[in-house]
């Protein structure tokens, strides 16, 4: 289980062709959200398959792939992270929480986040304070912010969904369409399990939230009331 193994298949599962796909889906262009990244062309599926493979790497050698310029390395060291957290006893989870955390810089595109944050933040915060995620939705980072809405999935999943109101409302007016979008995707998952509770914060919000947040929000509801609210007459 050793970084120059792991490294290495990553470079065995490289796709020059796929890179260059990636590149433009994951806005790399030069005054874009990820701006600078490189990617390898590696697909997602592929990259879980080195994960199981090295899931018992040390800290040491996934802080160096956190650190990576390569966008996979990045994920494969987070996704790796996932893996020990779901396996870990509680000081390992404490652990894996603080490493995450104190190396939340390298966690800077929306995938990244979007496949570890509720399973390590979140996960670990359920019984807990939670003044971090509202530390960080205030943010001027997009990321942090990005983290505090995702990490609220896991409460959500657990039908606890005061805290991602809260966050929601904060950043209500947020002007970033990254964010835009995970407050809307997560007020919809509270109406997958709580129709009442997404539609009462709506009430009060929907005519001062941006539009694609509230798009988001009520992708799934039914079209005639779906449009009452793009219309305003709700």
């Amino acid at each position: 289980m050793s970084l120059t193994e792991i490294k290495k298949e990553i470079k065995k599962n490289a796709n020059p062709q796929k890179a260059v796909l990636l590149q433009r889906f994951f806005k790399t262009a030069p005054g874009e959200y990820g701006a600078g990244d490189i990617f390898l062309g590696i697909m997602v599926p592929v990259q879980r398959s080195i994960v199981k493979k090295y899931k018992e790497l040390s800290f040491r050698d996934i802080k160096e792939l956190l650190y990576s310029d390569k966008h996979e390395e990045r994920l494969i060291a987070l996704l790796i992270l996932v893996e020990q957290y779901k396996k870990g006893d509680e000081q390992k989870k404490e652990d894996i929480f603080t490493f995450y955390h104190l190396h939340r810089k390298r966690i800077n595109n929306w995938d990244l986040v979007d496949l570890t944050a509720h399973r390590i933040s979140g996960a670990y915060l359920m019984d807990k304070e939670k003044s971090l995620l509202y530390k960080l939705a205030e943010s001027k980072n997009i990321w942090d912010r990005r983290i505090a809405v995702l990490s609220t999935f896991h409460f959500i999943k657990n039908n606890v969904f005061d805290d991602a109101l809260c966050i929601a409302e904060i950043l209500l007016n947020d002007k970033h369409d990254l964010i835009q979008k995970a407050v809307g995707w997560m007020l919809r998952e509270i109406g997958n399990r709580d129709i009442n509770t997404e539609e009462g914060f709506l009430e009060k919000n929907y005519k001062k939230m941006p539009r694609t947040m509230l798009r988001y929000a009520i992708e799934k509801f039914p079209e005639q009331k779906r449009l009452a609210y793009l219309k305003g007459t709700i």
